[in-house]
């Protein structure tokens, strides 16, 4: 199951430069990830400091 970014996000991009595939871009609000590219791998999380990827329900 593919992650997503909760509106815990504070846009700073460590998450995107961790995504093996570029599935994490820039929104509006905060960072996005895109389901059909996300390989649920966690690296995202890894290095989120306030743990705003998870994976979807």
């Amino acid at each position: 199951m593919a992650y997503k970014i909760s509106d815990a996000c504070i846009s700073c991009g460590a998450c995107a430069s961790e995504c093996p595939v570029g599935a994490i871009s820039e929104g509006d609000q905060k960072y996005e990830i895109n389901a059909d590219e996300c390989l649920s791998c966690g690296a995202c999380a890894e290095v989120c400091p306030v743990n705003a990827p998870a994976e979807a329900e």
